[in-house]
């Protein structure tokens, strides 16, 4: 009864009763980019919008935007502040549906981040399909190479094709697997020759991923299936997987990347696979997303798509 009393004591204090108060304008004022937009998108005066943010900082005691004429921005607590608000708004929408049924139908923003390589042949199908079926979802796709932070950077699902995932607080389910192989061009091998050993690599000119965490020390699997490291000599470090193989397919040196990311280079013969007699590392496709308890109508239901629609597609 004590710790029930104390909780109804807190929350009737003035204080705890505004701990929400101006949450929700201020994340849309940061969403859309501006005081007109924000009162266009609330149906309200930008004088209210203004008073609102006023309030809410003067409550929390920091300056949370910077103001100019022509444009806002965050100030360091703001962003900090702006990341939560993001997820109690988020979670207070979701909230409103489950107890109304009738709008559980996916709708609103949804945000994916995926690698260029696999977006044309793999991603660019599932979309379509998930576009057809849930027209009141709109989709804002970040097609990039680069490392995202899934929370900070506001993504709802984040694929990525690596050999090993990163202790995290997030949620990964595998959805696929595929090989990753050495390759280089025929002229390539016909002018330097083909190592016969990854250690005989770092002899070469290697054209190495530098988003990897060791983008020179390439993973390889030895005859009895044992994991071992093979220094590599860089004549290119490139963020991008297209780049990668198109200077290989120049001639311009060694790389190593998934077979999704060449298939039709293979397919056509224009490369060598190396290393052949040895087993090939497995690449995994994972779908990542923040740890939720419950995910949107939305989340759902494109990962239940992904699951689905990688049930029947293998990669090579």
């Amino acid at each position: 009864m004590t710790s029930n009393s104390n909780a109804s004591s807190s929350l009737s204090s003035g204080t705890n009763t505004k701990l929400f108060d101006g949450v929700v304008v201020f994340t849309q004022l940061i969403n859309s980019g501006s005081f007109t937009a924000a009162a266009e998108a609330t149906g309200h005066s930008t004088s209210y919008i203004s008073k609102e943010i006023n309030k809410l900082e003067a409550r929390l005691g920091v300056r949370l935007i910077n103001r100019t004429t022509r444009s806002l921005g965050l100030t360091p607590e703001g962003k900090l502040y702006y990341e939560q608000c993001v997820q109690l708004v988020q979670d207070g929408e979701q909230a409103l549906g489950l107890m109304h049924q009738h709008d559980m139908v996916p709708r609103g923003t949804l945000r994916i981040s995926c690698p260029v390589a696999l977006s044309n042949d793999y991603l660019q199908p599932i979309l379509s399909r998930f576009m057809a079926k849930y027209p009141q979802v709109e989709l804002l796709l970040d097609l990039n190479d680069r490392k995202v932070d899934v929370i900070q950077d506001g993504f709802d699902a984040v694929i990525r094709a690596t050999h090993q995932l990163e202790e995290s607080s997030l949620i990964c389910r595998k959805i696929m697997s595929g090989k990753a192989y050495t390759v280089a061009s025929h002229d390539y091998v016909q002018q330097y020759g083909e190592p016969q050993h990854p250690e005989e690599l770092k002899h070469h000119r290697c054209l190495c991923y530098s988003n990897l965490k060791q983008p020179t020390r390439w993973q390889y699997l030895d005859k009895e299936g044992q994991t071992f490291m093979a220094d590599v000599n860089p004549s290119m470090m490139c963020n991008n997987s297209d780049m990668e193989l198109a200077m290989a397919l120049d001639g311009h040196g060694i790389c190593r990347l998934p077979a999704f990311t060449m298939q039709s280079a293979l397919d056509d013969g224009k490369l060598a696979i190396l290393f052949s007699d040895y087993p090939q590392a497995d690449v995994d496709v994972y779908v990542v997303y923040p740890s939720r308890k419950h995910l949107s109508p939305k989340v759902r239901a494109f990962i239940d798509m992904l699951v689905d629609c990688s049930s029947v597609h293998s990669l090579p």
